[in-house]
């Protein structure tokens, strides 16, 4: 059994015991998550797909860790004018581990 959910503008491919890192949630570690926006979802009784979300359909998870992304470099320059920015950013993330998905 599987399923697709959306959160933090991304679509992931989610099963039971998985786990899956996102944007950073609300929400504090060991707490559990709703997912409500279940676009797919696949088990024994065939696929739903929603229009555009399925009825009824949640995944719950547990929050296992919030972290940062490896650093991603921003350089702009300008040629013949002696201008040149070098920042770093880092996004936050939070890592979920998947529970349940109810149908």
């Amino acid at each position: 059994m599987y399923a697709v959910i959306e959160t933090g503008g991304r679509q992931y491919r989610v099963e039971e015991g998985e786990t899956i890192v996102v944007e950073q949630l609300p929400v504090p570690e060991g707490e559990r998550v709703a997912f409500e926006r279940v676009l797919l979802v696949h088990d024994d009784q065939g696929v739903r797909i929603g229009r555009p979300v399925v009825e009824g359909a949640k995944v719950i998870g547990t929050v296992v860790a919030h972290e940062k992304d490896r650093k991603k470099i921003i350089f702009r320059y300008r040629r013949k004018n002696r201008y040149r920015v070098k920042r770093g950013h880092r996004q936050p993330l939070t890592r979920v581990k998947i529970e349940s998905i109810e149908a």
